[in-house]
């Protein structure tokens, strides 16, 4: 079977920054297992799979570990895919997924993708986090996705070296961390996510979903500016709308064919 397949960085407007994904196009979806061993040979953080449904398609994310409920990177870089190769008279396309629908829009140089904000509440630090991350956090948020460290600073989080075995043996697949921003990003942060098979994520659609209400509330604004500070680094636009969250980020291509199994 030959499939079609792009490979595309995503929340950056650059080659090798953001975070790559892999989309692939299917007639149907196939059994769960050829998913992942096809998701773990393309050994990128997501690998997005689509299937047409009559103007809209169908999405589903796999790691190279764990299909996931929510990914924002591989759903920007498919949204590319099909405005920019697909369908190129297209200004909008709407995914159907385990999240619900997903609309994308284009726009200036960039897409903007409405997904379900995830809100968190405060919450005992779960045993093992301050020793995983190596630092104490000023406050700890959770919801049924993943915690999120409020730390003290900017540089504070870059610098961070967690532990993964200890990330990993918590009781939510995933960490972000995070503080005010400096200069021209309100917001930076960090997402690692071991238990999914991705130690740090590059640059993580669904975290902001996590972000962008937490912020908002305590910065007093509908609007974020966010910057990611893993190595590859990357970037968005957060505006909450209600219980909805749109994200906005740039997409480039990097590479185009097709695979076999």
């Amino acid at each position: 079977m030959t499939i079609p397949f792009y490979q595309l960085d995503a929340f950056t407007d650059r080659r090798f920054g953001g975070n790559p994904a892999a989309v692939m196009l299917l007639d149907h979806f196939l059994d769960d297992a050829t998913l992942l061993a096809i998701a773990a040979e393309n050994n990128l953080s997501e690998t997005a799979f689509l299937v047409r449904d009559d103007s809209d398609y169908q999405l589903r994310w796999f790691t190279p570990k764990v299909e996931v409920p929510l990914c924002g990177h591989a759903t920007l870089a498919s949204a590319a895919v099909v405005m920019q190769r697909l369908e190129t008279h297209r200004m909008s396309v709407t995914f159907h997924s385990a999240s619900g629908p997903l609309t994308v829009t284009k726009a200036e140089g960039a897409y903007i993708l409405n997904f379900p904000a995830r809100p968190s509440v405060e919450t005992t630090p779960p045993a093992g986090l301050a020793e995983a991350l190596g630092v104490t956090p000023l406050a700890v948020y959770v919801n049924d996705f993943n915690y999120m460290a409020i730390l003290a600073h900017g540089d504070i989080v870059r610098a961070l070296r967690p532990d993964m075995a200890g990330i990993k043996a918590l009781d939510r697949p995933g960490v972000i961390v995070t503080a005010a921003g400096e200069d021209t990003h309100d917001i930076v942060s960090r997402y690692f996510a071991p238990a999914k098979g991705i130690d740090e994520d590059p640059v993580t659609g669904a975290a902001h979903c996590m972000l962008a209400p937490y912020w908002c509330e305590r910065l007093s604004k509908d609007t974020l500016r966010a910057y990611q500070a893993s190595p590859r680094g990357g970037e968005m636009t957060c505006h909450l709308i209600g219980d909805r969250v749109e994200l906005t980020g740039q997409c480039v291509f990097y590479l185009e064919g097709t695979a076999e199994y």
